[in-house]
């Protein structure tokens, strides 16, 4: 991933250094376990782990000429060691090495997305506490509805984050796995003994039947989970961009002194940030289908995955580790506009109110349907002639010889729409 989108923690856990030391940790466990087993002197296991290294020229050197990265590491890590150096990858193939590597990595990469994970969590609900009886119009198909509260809007987010978080922890016990069993599976160079070792040491679960390789299903549920993450923080700053539109200003994220909207127009504030948080939620779906491609591969193996998950493994945790850090910002500093809310509620000429008197006129005797057309007919002339909506009731012998103006002003207050919000805070424990 390009600089502008990575994160130095995240970036250095993707780097080439970081991945040959995971490789290196895979080969020490084996030559470990190996001694374990009485296979190997336990000294050379020993020395193996005191002394092995590598260095990332010499492995550039070598897969020049070997066209191999997993060869040129070894004879890099063997150029490290004396006589002992005969036992590293003694009995394995490369992918026990490089899966079970890469399960370490999408661990690590896991527990650095939860913890964005979290700190966004921690920002979404203080705002969703903070303006929980904050008023504000709801919209369906972008058309006023009825009152709601932004607090409400953020409590689904909490919500759904929570949900999200839970993804990413399965995801994580689905890749955090190993396998040490040899070409195409069949433990008959590696004793499923060694493998139980190997894995226990590396902290990872065991892929209990492996053809070569650990199953891609497992990855490809974890890019999917990663994808799904960055489409509920593309849901959350859509409607952050359309709160922050001039007709709109209900909500804004933060703009700095001295930042610019526009080489052109020097008013604009645009919601720039969420707009390259929605831009990268689809580089994410991009990534998923291919995981979800690599699940079917040639039999026992071949390696069309593998040039697609150097690029999808890392740039997918990069970019989500990004997004959400950038998401984080923007809940953490958000402007919010509560006299716009308000001036907007009034906009729509009281229409919001609507179902308040169609269950009124309901509760005096009449039909649904009847009571649905008067309150219609006067809404459609608020809208056609721009005019309030409780003074045509008022005008509405249909509505008055039912309901008393003291009847009718009760109906119109805000308030009423507070009453059960606290309920779903209780519900989160917010």
């Amino acid at each position: 991933m390009i600089p502008r989108y990575s994160r130095p923690e995240m970036s250095a856990l993707w780097s080439d250094q970081a991945k040959f030391q995971r490789w290196l940790d895979v080969e020490v466990a084996a030559c470990e376990a190996w001694a374990d087993l009485g296979r190997i002197p336990r000294e050379a296991a020993d020395a193996i782990r005191d002394n092995a290294s590598f260095e990332l020229a010499k492995i550039d050197e070598y897969i020049a000429v070997t066209h191999h990265d997993v060869t040129a590491f070894l004879r890099s890590v063997t150029d490290s060691l004396g006589e002992e150096g005969r036992y590293v990858h003694f009995g394995l193939t490369s992918s026990d090495v490089w899966d079970t590597a890469t399960g370490l990595q999408l661990r690590d990469a896991c527990d650095l997305l939860l913890k964005g994970i979290d700190g966004l969590q921690v920002v979404i609900e203080r705002q969703a506490k903070a303006h929980r009886d904050t008023l504000c119009v709801g919209r369906t198909h972008g058309v006023h509805a009825e009152p709601t509260t932004f607090g409400l809007k953020l409590a689904v987010w909490v919500d759904e984050m929570r949900r999200n978080r839970e993804r990413l922890l399965a995801a994580r016990d689905a890749v955090a796995v190993g396998a040490i069993s040899g070409t195409v599976g069949t433990h008959a160079s590696v004793p499923p003994e060694l493998e139980e070792i190997v894995c226990k040491r590396l902290g990872l679960g065991l892929e209990a039947a492996s053809t070569q390789i650990i199953q891609r299903d497992r990855h490809a549920q974890f890019v999917m989970t990663l994808a799904l993450i960055g489409a509920s923080l593309e849901k959350f700053a859509t409607e952050i961009r359309g709160l922050q539109k001039t007709e709109t200003r209900e909500a804004e994220e933060p703009f700095d002194e001295g930042q610019t909207g526009s080489s052109a127009m020097p008013h604009k504030r645009n919601p720039e940030l969420c707009e390259r948080i929605c831009g990268l939620a689809r580089v994410l779906r991009g990534y998923a289908v291919t995981a979800m491609e690599n699940v079917a591969l040639w039999h026992e193996r071949d390696i069309s995955h593998s040039s697609t998950e150097r690029i999808v493994f890392p740039d997918a945790c990069l970019v989500l580790d990004y997004a959400l850090s950038i998401f984080t910002g923007v809940m953490d500093r958000l402007r919010v506009f509560p006299e716009h809310m308000r001036e907007n509620l009034d906009r729509s000429y009281g229409l919001v109110f609507s179902q308040r008197v169609l269950l009124a006129l309901i509760d005096t005797g009449l039909s649904r349907g009847d009571a649905y057309a008067i309150v219609q007919r006067n809404a459609m002339r608020a809208w056609n002639e721009r005019v309030q909506f409780r003074g045509l009731l008022n005008e509405d012998e249909a509505v008055t010889s039912r309901l008393s103006a003291a009847d009718i002003d009760a109906l119109f207050d805000y308030s009423f729409y507070l009453t059960n919000v606290g309920a779903t805070f209780d519900r989160l424990g917010l």
